[in-house]
């Protein structure tokens, strides 16, 4: 798929720029029989619509920011667990109603219908460790290579990991 938007975007990456796009905001449309555009009753889900924009604009990595550290299991408890790497199968069939429908399943959702689409991986976590996001060394990461879900007690930054097949 190539439109226009697609082809900008491509064009200022190209030169060296920072692209944010797709951002909340905006009204939906739609092109009437007469071809004039019309607003319509809709919702757009930025997360959806960062995860196809980044795999049309073919990216190495998925990052979306967000105020929390990744994604927990138990996420408000005492017991709540960072979610530190995942496969997509196994995050969504073993653990989807851990996430909140109009919050963090979305995400999760367009993070890993973007690593299945293109191979690739995303993360998500915290806008403050954007460059930990991006090196790896934060964050929750969706990855056709881990193995089921592996979990770090939230705040201790090291491995006390379980890993559950999916």
């Amino acid at each position: 798929m190539c439109w226009k938007p697609i082809r900008s975007g491509r064009s200022l990456l190209a030169t060296g720029c920072v692209v944010v796009c797709a951002g909340g905001g905006g009204v939906p449309t739609a092109r009437g029989t007469d071809g004039a555009l019309t607003g319509v009753e809709a919702v757009v889900d930025k997360d959806q619509a960062s995860a196809l924009l980044a795999q049309d604009l073919d990216a190495d990595l998925l990052v979306m920011a967000t105020d929390t550290a990744g994604e927990f299991l138990g996420f408000g408890t005492a017991d709540q667990q960072l979610i530190s790497r995942a496969h997509p199968d196994a995050l969504l069939k073993r653990y989807s109603a851990q996430f909140a429908a109009g919050s963090m399943l979305p995400k999760v959702a367009a993070a890993c219908s973007f690593v299945r689409a293109t191979g690739r991986e995303a993360v998500i976590g915290a806008l403050a460790d954007i460059e930990a996001l991006v090196d790896g060394s934060a964050g929750t990461r969706i990855s056709l290579d881990a193995n089921g879900v592996s979990t770090a007690a939230a705040g201790t930054g090291h491995g006390t990991s379980t890993n559950e097949e999916g």
